[in-house]
């Protein structure tokens, strides 16, 4: 579970799911290559559609932690890359159903002017931290 904060003094998130700073817990930290909608045979999941491939991008983080004893919740820190900004509100909306504000990774969202292909949309990057106890080594 992350251990987050957001200090007096400067700009709150307003309920939204991020953090403003996040102690990095005793574990393995995690480091996932960019996450797309692509399926296991490389198609686009959810062409133009930036909610459902959010979704599937998280559905690979997921694996990928799994495959070391990892969750979505032991996300540290995640950069979103988007090309919409008018899709800001369904990736907010993809945000807060996978973390709760009150336990939400600190986050980076930067518009693109393209991401790999032109179907994609979103992509997001994670850092993760398994804790020692759940770690193990993938095979």
């Amino acid at each position: 579970m992350v251990d987050g904060y957001n200090p007096a003094g400067i700009w709150a998130p307003n309920g939204r799911s991020f953090q403003q700073g996040v102690i990095q817990g005793d574990g393995q930290v995690v480091h996932v290559t960019g996450q797309v909608a692509w399926d296991a045979d490389s198609n686009v999941v959810g062409v133009g559609d930036a909610e459902t491939q959010l979704e599937k991008a998280f559905d690979n983080v997921r694996v990928i932690l799994e495959a070391v004893g990892g969750r979505l919740d032991d996300i540290v820190s995640q950069t979103i890359y988007f090309v919409d900004r008018d899709d800001l509100p369904a990736i907010q909306h993809v945000r807060s159903r996978h973390f709760p504000a009150e336990t939400a990774p600190v986050s980076i969202l930067i518009q693109a002017a393209g991401l790999v292909i032109p179907e994609l949309v979103v992509e997001v990057v994670p850092i993760a931290v398994v804790p020692h106890d759940r770690f193990q080594q993938p095979a």
